[in-house]
């Protein structure tokens, strides 16, 4: 239940981290005990730690924010289905599981349903490599005696596809070269882990990886990187609601486009060696997104940024290029008294234009939407679809006027560490049942 909230200032700490679970499953590619420092209670975290135990390697908790994985240990290649099917990380097990037992038998990965995932190209990356894969009842198999360094390149950027071929390349024989790698931030925090484990890791340009097979690895102790979702989340809730708030951590480089994009609208925001403030300084205007990969706006802020468009003068166009059906929030915002309606982009080059496979494309899966503001809205009852959908809502509750009362709050601690408390310490008017 959500309430709209006065101006406020706080400091939200980032503890949530988007590397955190792949840095775990990176952890089984060496025998022995890492350490991981600064970890935070999400959902995405418990499930990894449950696969790693089912694989016989111990998880412990030391203190509150830190894990000690040792490895020693993989008695199983298979991750159990249940697990997987609810895990977005589930073909990152690949790469440990082929390095230390040549064989990975994993389920295709659950998580948010907004679109297919384009596995395709994890696959493609694996065969490369000299791979075998096969698929069975909603599993796949992938195994090699040996793999060996390739050239690769992925037809379409592909996040979690280039962070799974880099877990395979780094105990392949011989030299791997990526090309059309990905760039996102949570990619080189990968590499910057591996390469502290000693595998030999490079970018020789910004899209182009280069990896060394090494023949092994050392456990390590490492301190992961702040997320930047998470500070988006919060700075968009301190400027939709007028208010002001400091977000330690926050790192200039993760957020440069959506800094770029709150400098067009009107919005403040100042940096400095502790973080970054965010505040409303006045008057919102409508800006126009097109999510694209890395370093440009990221996917999982548009529907965050389309809270903001409400309360923005003039007519926001927010175009969705990277994932296949994001925009499952947009009937609630609607209800809610948001003038938003769906346009249907016609791209010259759609092949290009679009980050997702054209082939699972479908008539009903609207890829941009129009929104006019300013526009005051009204509490609803909603069921939250999916993650990133449920921490725009409960924005939008926070914004609009009355009681905002949101079901399956559980797609929101997927990814965030007690949102629902930490707004409270800001201001808002917030209860979890």
């Amino acid at each position: 239940r959500a309430k709209n909230i006065p101006s406020s200032s706080a400091i939200p700490y980032l503890r949530r981290r988007p590397a955190s679970f792949k840095l775990m499953i990176a952890s089984l590619l060496t025998k022995g005990e890492s350490r991981l420092l600064n970890f935070s209670k999400i959902v995405d975290v418990e499930i990894t730690k449950k696969i790693i135990k089912s694989l016989g390697a111990e998880v412990k908790k030391c203190g509150e924010r830190t894990l000690f994985i040792n490895s020693s240990r993989i008695i199983t290649s298979i991750v159990p289905k249940n697990l997987g099917l609810a895990s977005r990380a589930s073909t990152m097990f690949v790469g440990p599981l082929l390095a230390r037992l040549k064989r990975a038998v994993v389920p295709l990965p659950g998580g948010d349903k907004i679109g297919k995932r384009p596995l395709d190209r994890h696959f493609a990356g694996l065969k490369a490599l000299g791979a075998k894969v096969k698929f069975t009842n909603g599993m796949f198999e992938v195994s090699a005696p040996k793999l060996k360094g390739a050239y690769y390149k992925f037809p379409k950027n592909s996040h979690t596809g280039t962070e799974t071929t880099i877990m395979a390349a780094v105990s392949a024989e011989g030299k791997t070269i990526l090309d059309n790698a990905a760039q996102e931030p949570e990619v080189d925090e990968l590499i910057r882990f591996l390469n502290k484990m000693g595998a030999k890791i490079k970018r020789i340009k910004p899209r182009k990886i280069e990896i060394t097979g090494v023949k092994q690895l050392k456990p390590v102790i490492y301190k992961i990187m702040p997320d930047r979702n998470e500070a988006v989340s919060y700075a968009v809730a301190a400027i939709a609601t007028r208010g002001d708030i400091i977000v330690e951590n926050a790192v200039k480089a993760h957020l440069a486009s959506f800094l770029d994009q709150l400098e067009k609208a009107g919005a403040g925001f100042e940096i400095g060696n502790y973080g970054i403030r965010f505040f409303y300084k006045g008057r919102l205007k409508a800006t126009d997104i097109i999510t694209q990969p890395h370093p440009k706006f990221m996917t999982d802020w548009q529907p965050l940024w389309s809270v903001l468009a409400t309360q923005s003068h003039g007519r926001t166009t927010i175009i969705e290029a990277i994932s296949l059906n994001r925009f499952q929030y947009v009937p609630c915002l609607q209800k809610m008294g948001a003038k938003i309606s769906f346009i249907q982009p016609t791209p010259e080059d759609p092949e290009e234009f679009y980050n997702f496979n054209l082939e699972n494309d479908h008539p009903e899966f609207y890829h941009g939407v129009q929104i006019q503001g300013p526009t005051y809205l009204k509490a609803v009852k909603a069921k939250i679809p999916d993650l990133r959908a449920g921490a725009t809502l409960a924005v939008a509750g926070l914004v609009a006027k009355g009681e905002t009362v949101l079901s399956g709050v559980e797609q929101i601690d997927r990814g965030y560490e007690n949102l629902g408390g930490r707004l409270l310490e800001l201001g808002a008017n917030i209860k979890r049942q």
